[in-house]
């Protein structure tokens, strides 16, 4: 696995942009991509759409990363253990369910 940025560069590598072409395509100037590619500045959560249509990968792929990203850097601030995790995965799966349960009209 790797960070949010370090998979922005690898994506932009890929296509061959340099850091001025692909900030004027996503809207951000070359020097704040190189900061977000060095992980010094978060990518904004706005432009995830653009993002994924401009790597032609689904929304729903880098919606993951982005917030995988996010939580693993809270997690490591935070000196939290490998549990939390597997905590995290619990309360989502108890989220599905308690609004799936909630939907459901029985008449």
């Amino acid at each position: 696995m790797t960070t949010f940025g370090r998979f922005i560069k690898s994506e932009r590598e890929k296509k061959e942009w340099t850091q001025t072409e692909f900030g004027a395509k996503i809207g951000i100037n070359s020097s704040a991509i190189s900061r977000i590619e060095n992980g010094t500045q978060k990518f904004s959560k706005s432009k995830l759409s653009l993002l994924a249509e401009l790597f032609e990968v689904s929304l729903q792929h880098i919606t993951d990363l982005f917030f995988a990203d996010k939580f693993a850097n809270e997690a490591f601030k935070n000196k939290c253990s490998n549990d939390i995790f597997n905590v995290a995965k619990e309360n989502v799966e108890y989220l599905r369910n308690k609004n799936t349960s909630q939907g459901k009209l029985e008449l």
